[in-house]
């Protein structure tokens, strides 16, 4: 039994392709990660059903989603790779969670009340408003200790951690109290046309948006066609200059190169040197992954079998944590029949 520390982390299969900022915000950190830790990796579509989904698609975009993280470098044999709703303690567990969770509690999650009144309240579910059970659930159920996550992600884990520790008091020692990690500054990547926006799969247009699964020739096009500035200085300054500042970010992570040591090299260059030198960066990182995951999907039995493999060893942690939850507040066990 590994003696490391316990991780849990997921993305949503939300868009057919996973972007930059999931890969230097998540993926790239993960895949450290996993070194020095035993590590839990997630794709978690039943948060996805919190909004309405197209269910072919939905299936499509998890196999998809699933296939570049293992193309990212998620090991499937050193970590724990799975698909959240093929172990149904989960949302098992989500319900024992809502019973101790407050309303008023539930309602001051900020991002619940941002989309909330982006929508409107009356077509946000009762889903959306559970989905920080669901992740709190996700997170306890296997004795998690790191939490990596972005800041908007953070009041969910302090959530769970109130939530582990208010059901330990009341139903005895049971739950690991989960530590968030926030990933590192470098994570926040922008619209390479609105470098003033978080980069996202609902922008407005496509074309500032870099997708894991774009023809290199593509991405080339998109990162040289980057948004900068009238002056030619190549210096970071998110205020002044947020397009150069974010291509700088962009490259900083490719590279493993502090963002003033890339400064200096520029000097007395101009940005079409800089959206050349980013756009070969990422290509040459990204095609042999858009390669990698492109072969996964046109096995989707071995993928399948990937999964299942990897959704037992889940399920083998899951459910008698599950098993203790059900006992601890009195449920009674299903006889077994003769």
């Amino acid at each position: 039994m590994s003696t490391a520390p316990r991780l849990f982390s997921g993305m949503q299969p939300s868009a057919d392709s996973l972007q930059i900022g999931n890969y230097i915000g998540a993926l790239l950190q993960w895949r450290e990660m996993q070194v020095t830790n035993d590590a839990i990796f997630c794709v978690v579509d039943l948060h996805a059903l919190t909004v309405p989904q197209d269910p072919k698609l939905l299936a499509e975009q998890t196999r998809k989603t699933a296939a570049q993280y293992i193309a990212a470098g998620i090991d499937p044999e050193k970590s724990i790779l799975f698909v959240q709703s093929h172990v149904p303690a989960h949302s098992q567990l989500a319900w024992i969670l809502n019973t101790i969770t407050g309303f008023g509690e539930a309602s001051r999650m900020t991002q619940f009340k941002d989309k909330a009144a982006r929508s409107g309240t009356d077509s946000a579910s009762v889903g959306l408003f559970a989905y920080p059970t669901l992740m709190a659930a996700d997170i306890l159920l296997y004795d998690t200790v790191v939490v990596p996550v972005g800041d908007d992600q953070k009041q969910h884990v302090e959530l769970t951690r109130d939530l582990a520790g208010r059901f330990n008091s009341r139903f005895g020692e049971t739950f690991v109290v989960p530590e968030a990690v926030i990933m590192k500054e470098t994570a926040r990547i922008y619209d390479l046309q609105n470098p003033t926006a978080k980069m996202s799969k609902s922008a407005a247009s496509d074309a500032g948006v870099v997708w894991m699964l774009d023809e290199p020739a593509v991405t080339a096009k998109k990162i040289k066609s980057a948004v900068t500035d009238d002056d030619r200085e190549i210096r970071f300054d998110r205020g002044a200059k947020p397009g150069v500042s974010n291509l700088l970010t962009i490259l900083s992570a490719f590279t493993d190169e502090p963002v003033p040591v890339l400064e200096e090299s520029f000097v007395g260059k101009g940005y079409g040197d800089l959206k050349t030198t980013v756009a070969d960066a990422v290509v040459a990182t990204f095609e042999p992954m858009r390669t990698r995951a492109l072969e996964l999907l046109e096995d989707p039995a071995e993928l399948d079998r990937i999964l299942g493999n990897n959704a037992e060893r889940a399920l083998a942690i899951a459910q008698p944590k599950l098993e203790t939850v059900y006992d601890r507040v009195g449920l009674l066990r299903r006889p077994r029949s003769r």
